[in-house]
């Protein structure tokens, strides 16, 4: 792999002197921008071995460097070439900053303005000014480069129903173009895959783990769409499916869509949309607002349908789950330790015999021991997959994707018996669960104001973990789903009814083990005597959460309550679709719990 990274490096470098240029910024995001792209827009994978879900990497004539944040340290050693590349971190010493440190002032740094957001453009060149000068390729050279791409995978549309969505796409589209019109603007740019599938009541499997097709869309403020899309790819029924005032054009026609928008208002989410659909808009005289995609808080807050669906899902997903967790403790018993790939493999095949199962949500996180320490492990990135260790942890975070609902759910299991210091924070994790699980706050409170509940056991005794505590789901959509979310950044997004949010405090110690407990809830409004409006949160995850690693003396009564309560619901729920050894297994998991 070193030789072939060495030849595409000496490729990019020869472009560069052709070009006149003297670096080039490669970062890991296409041009929709999203968290997960397909395979044959990996261009950083490509042009540095790294298969990690954020980064970037900037190549100069004589040097490189390679840009990961905290997740990857590790990984990055094992997957980049160090004689080639320089390792950096994202945040602390990110790309530009690198650029002006290593290269004389007035260098040429070529961007591909299709691959980075509005935002960054706009910040990145007020950044440098005067110090390095950022040029605009119409061209990636990666793409040039790059002979054995792998085709686009293009599937089919898939047209979901009402009784599966709860809103007619014609409704949905009124609504955006009132709130198109309520901004001042004529049209809004879509870029997001998920705000098209969500308004056009489509789905597709043209990305792993994320059900959308790829696709861009312009919407006006009566509710009309442009879909730039293949109509070859759009199903028998689709006109009648999405109703009057949608019209489809090819992907390539995007720009010249954009350029007769010329003198209009046109709403653009700077955060999410591509720099390049702003340069098209403003070169033509379009006026640009700035503001959020106008689909993002509709799409977050569920509607009575689409939360029927989250449930019935769980329950689903919750069964794959506990079957998993019946045959692991067998395993164990009988003195067979699996190693991380094939725990993986069989917790895929549990939730393969729901016919339903469309893809799994995220690429399962399968870590052992000392692997769980790391928070966003993957095994695939590995070597060799680990091995379960005696009387330690294993830790696992899954989900699935399905035509009613979107799963994320992670579990820490006992292998044999733990010691007293892995219970201890196994519980004070726990009480952080329970104490957001069973918050109550009234209307317009944000993520951000909930987030010290799930910690403050945790930072009674000096501990903490370096992730948010939880993150938005879709609705067979995207499992990280914005603008909700709960974590220590400041937010002014109100969680709002119908949202649903994960809940997953979690405890980490270097090299020695990991925990984590994650439910998704849903927010609710909860009735009390007074007069204002309060909302809580109901658990959707159905599955056990693990005993043995319980220490009952640090729990409250009220604390004991609330497991004995969830437990029940579990049983209650999961029960009816299990028999035999799983079953038993399911009503001791599920035994209240007391003093």
């Amino acid at each position: 792999m070193h030789a072939i990274i060495a030849q595409r490096v000496d490729a990019l470098r020869r472009w560069l002197e052709e070009q006149a240029l003297d670096a080039l910024i490669i970062p890991h995001e296409d041009e929709f921008l999203g968290e997960y792209i397909p395979e044959h827009n990996e261009r950083l994978h490509w042009a540095t071995g790294f298969t990690g879900s954020a980064g970037a990497a900037v190549i100069a004539r004589d040097k490189a460097a390679m840009f990961v944040d905290g997740r990857y340290t590790v990984q990055v050693r094992k997957q980049v070439p160090g004689d080639i590349f320089e390792y950096r971190h994202l945040i602390e010493e990110p790309a530009l900053q690198w650029l002006q440190d290593n290269l004389p002032k007035g260098s040429k740094v070529a961007v591909d303005p299709r691959l980075h957001s509005a935002s960054w453009l706009a910040s990145a060149e007020k950044l440098v000014e005067g110090k390095l000068d950022l040029v605009c390729v119409d061209t990636n050279p990666v793409d040039n480069a790059w002979h054995d791409r792998p085709a686009p995978l293009l599937t089919d549309a898939r047209l979901m129903g009402t009784n599966t969505v709860g809103q007619s796409s014609e409704d949905k589209r009124r609504e955006i173009g009132t709130a198109i019109a309520k901004s001042g603007a004529d049209a809004a740019l879509l870029s997001q895959l998920d705000s098209i599938c969500w308004l056009l009541n489509i789905r597709g499997g043209d990305v792993s783990r994320l059900p959308v097709v790829l696709a861009s869309a312009i919407v006006n403020a009566k509710g009309e769409v442009t879909l730039f899309i293949d109509p070859a790819r759009l199903p028998e029924g689709f006109s009648t499916h999405v109703g009057e005032g949608v019209s489809v054009k090819a992907p390539e026609a995007l720009e010249s869509v954009l350029a007769a928008l010329s003198g209009q208002s046109v709403l653009v989410d700077p955060q999410t949309s591509n720099a390049w659909a702003s340069q098209v808009l403003n070169q033509n005289g379009a006026i640009i607002v700035h503001a959020a995609d106008p689909c993002m808080l509709p799409k977050a807050a569920k509607n009575a349908v689409e939360v029927a669906g989250m449930k019935a899902s769980h329950v689903r997903d919750g069964v794959a789950v506990s079957r998993f967790l019946a045959w692991l403790d067998k395993e164990v018993a009988a003195g067979n330790l699996p190693n991380e790939a094939e725990l993986s493999d069989k917790l895929y095949s549990f939730r393969e015999l729901d016919k339903t199962l469309a893809d799994l949500s995220f690429d399962t996180i399968s870590a052992a021991g000392g692997n769980a320490a790391m928070c966003h492990y993957n095994h695939l990135n590995q070597p060799e997959p680990g091995e379960l260790e005696l009387n330690n942890v294993y830790l696992v975070d899954s989900g699935g994707q399905y035509p009613d609902g979107t799963t994320d759910i992670t579990r820490t299991v006992a292998i044999g018996e733990c010691t007293d210091e892995v219970k201890q924070a196994f519980t004070l994790v726990l009480k952080g669960h329970i104490s957001l699980a069973t918050a109550r706050f009234p209307k317009g409170t944000a993520g951000s104001q909930l987030d010290a509940l799930a910690r403050q056991h945790l930072w009674a005794n000096g501990f903490d973990y370096d992730h948010g505590t939880g993150h938005g789901v879709g609705h067979f959509l995207s499992v990280h789903e914005g603008p909700q979310r709960i974590s220590k950044a400041p937010s002014t997004v109100a969680l709002l009814p119908g949202m649903v949010l994960s809940n997953e405090p979690g405890y980490y110690r270097a090299d020695a083990f990991g925990i984590r407990i994650e439910n998704l809830e849903l927010v609710v409004e909860v009735p009390t005597q007074g007069d204002m409006t309060v909302l809580g949160f109901e658990s959707l995850t159905r599955a056990p959460i693990d005993r043995r690693l319980v220490d009952v003396s640090l729990l409250t009564d009220t604390e004991i309550a609330w497991w004995n309560d969830y437990h029940q619901k579990v049983w209650q729920d999961v029960s009816p679709s299990l028999e035999g050894e799983d079953l038993a297994w399911l009503e001791q998991a599920t035994a209240p719990l007391s003093r």
